[in-house]
């Protein structure tokens, strides 16, 4: 493929897992922007799943079933990681090291030291880590975001932040699921981070949590069902509910500004069209008319966040969902755990080295630490 005179390089690109994710949805981001990646190498384990995956991705990918002979033989520009969460802190570092950027799966590690580390190999190496959270990347909610921040709506007041999904015993089977070595936690971890990443990307940096956390259903390791209270640093007071026991299952942001509420609803993606502002008695129609959103409708997705993502390589700058900023949302969750199991508030930036939360999300707390449930 011909590249115009002045214009990036395509990007070589290898994929490291290629299961449900990777095939659902970091394939058809890949093939979205042809024009600016090539897909030349994917691994896995499984060889007759790699199989299948190059069979899908077409053209000339190579196979690998180890990382490291991948990096070493293909030198990568970018790196995207699909596997279960227990193996992302090794890879991310072993492509960092290699000089590739890496776009990985939530959650990007299993704790803050993890993470902490990853920062450690961005620094060696100059390039960049970044975590999937597509739900910032619609235009939806770029949309809300520059009219919250830009405060058109007036001031945030309240909000509520609801991921109540369901799983069953079978979805539990899966032996890496429910684990703490494994998957890091429960729907706090693995399903509502999304949304309330999205609640923080609005909303700025929180101040102080308070939570409660259970197993109601699920015999596993963690929970299956979390709430928050929090209050953010410009006063914001949010509910946070994280579940998979919800049979009606939704996923939802309200935030009730001083001028107008803005909601959405949606389940596993947004558009436009699911984002709906309703502007309070004292605001004139020709103002609340103005809060619409645009016309181009950019959905949340895997696509809309590589683009991003290769914006930023393209110009060398830190992407967005990548450091201090991708740290919050994983320290929101470690505070949130903490919090659940202490039964005290907790807050923001008081967990580091030191803190039993630091380095596991259980923090070896009685009755959620691992041992406790052999």
């Amino acid at each position: 493929m011909s590249v115009s005179p002045g214009s990036p390089a395509r990007r070589r690109v290898a994929v490291v897992g290629t299961g449900a994710i990777v095939s659902g949805s970091h394939l058809p981001a890949l093939r979205a922007h042809a024009d600016r990646v090539e897909l030349v190498a994917a691994v896995d384990v499984d060889k007759e799943r790699l199989d299948a995956f190059r069979e899908l991705a077409g053209g000339q990918v190579a196979g690998y079933t180890s990382v490291d002979a991948m990096l070493d033989a293909e030198r990568p520009d970018l790196v995207l990681i699909g596997t279960p969460p227990s193996l992302h802190r090794d890879q991310t570092v072993a492509a960092l090291k290699a000089g590739a950027w890496v776009l990985c799966e939530k959650p990007l590690t299993l704790s803050l030291a993890e993470y902490d580390e990853i920062a450690a190999a961005e620094e060696a190496s100059g390039a960049y880590a970044s975590v999937v959270f597509q739900h910032r990347y619609g235009s939806g909610a770029v949309h809300a975001r520059e009219l919250i921040t830009g405060g058109e709506l007036g001031a945030p007041l309240v909000a509520h932040c609801q991921t109540t999904w369901h799983r069953d015993a079978a979805y539990y089977a899966v032996p890496w699921r429910g684990k703490w070595a494994s998957e890091g936690g429960g729907p706090t971890m693995g399903h509502g981070i999304h949304q309330y990443d999205l609640l923080l990307h609005l909303l700025g940096e929180w101040e102080e949590i308070q939570a409660m956390a259970a197993r109601l259903v699920h015999d596993t390791e963690s929970e299956d069902v979390s709430t928050a209270l929090v209050r953010f640093r410009g006063g914001t007071l949010a509910t946070v509910v994280n579940s998979v026991l919800s049979p009606d299952e939704v996923s939802r942001i309200r935030v009730d500004c001083a001028d107008a509420t803005v909601e959405l609803t949606h389940l596993y993606g947004h558009t436009n069209d699911n984002w709906v502002y309703t502007p309070a008695p004292h605001v004139a129609s020709e103002r609340a008319t103005a809060w619409r959103t645009p016309a181009n409708d950019v959905p949340s997705s895997h696509t809309a966040q590589l683009g991003t993502l290769l914006d930023a390589y393209d110009t060398g700058t830190r992407p967005p969902g990548s450091g201090q900023d991708a740290r919050a949302t994983l320290e929101f969750a470690a505070a949130l755990y903490k919090a659940a199991f202490t039964g005290r508030s907790v807050r923001a930036g008081e967990i580091g080295p030191g803190d039993p939360f630091y380095e596991a999300m259980h923090g070896e707390y009685p009755d959620w630490a691992p041992k406790e449930r052999a």
